[in-house]
């Protein structure tokens, strides 16, 4: 799976994790995957995918948020029982219902896999996840020939992202390679 905020299953935008029943109806509480949870308000169906890998289309019935949390219905899991066959499922949309960023954003899955190398050209490793400590983000560029690199995402370092082809190009000050 891609990680993020955003999470995808190969061709899903995962937005919710089920981590525990709630009540006797079938209600699930569940992790909030999503930048943007107001998307809530259109779904109407969400693909369920399983520990294994399994997929399943549930309608949504119901959701509320509850303190840093939500809480999904969805139809035919009316009891505890039913629900907790969802515990450990991500939720998700097509990834051709994400929501558009703004110029210069991106999804952490996006970055994910991107090449990463210097303005000269020397190639530094792959990124491995996108790493959130409150601050700047940084990319985890892992590489077979060095440990982990750590790169601010900051614009004074990262000089251009190409998605498409999956390149990042970055203009290191001195020594940060050298951490």
């Amino acid at each position: 799976m891609k990680t993020g905020q955003e999470e995808s299953a190969d061709d899903l935008i995962i937005v919710a994790r089920a981590v525990r029943t709630r009540g006797l109806k079938g209600e699930l509480v569940a992790d909030v995957l999503t930048d943007f949870p107001e998307r809530f308000a259109s779904i109407s169906e969400l693909t369920g995918v399983g520990p294994g890998g399994e997929r399943q289309q549930l309608l949504l019935e119901n959701y509320w948020f509850q303190n840093d949390r939500m809480v999904l219905k969805f139809a035919g899991y009316d009891d505890i029982e039913t629900a907790k066959a969802l515990i450990g499922y991500h939720f998700g949309l097509p990834e051709a219902d994400r929501v558009d960023l703004s110029e210069g954003e991106f999804y952490d899955w996006e970055l994910e896999g991107c090449e990463v190398a210097e303005q000269q050209g020397e190639a530094l490793g792959r990124v491995r996840e996108v790493m959130r400590t409150g601050g700047v983000a940084l990319l985890v560029v892992e590489s077979e020939l060095r440990p982990d690199l750590l790169i601010p995402l900051a614009e004074e370092i990262v000089v251009s992202v190409d998605v498409p082809n999956q390149k990042i190009l970055i203009d290191p000050p001195e020594g940060l390679l050298d951490l």
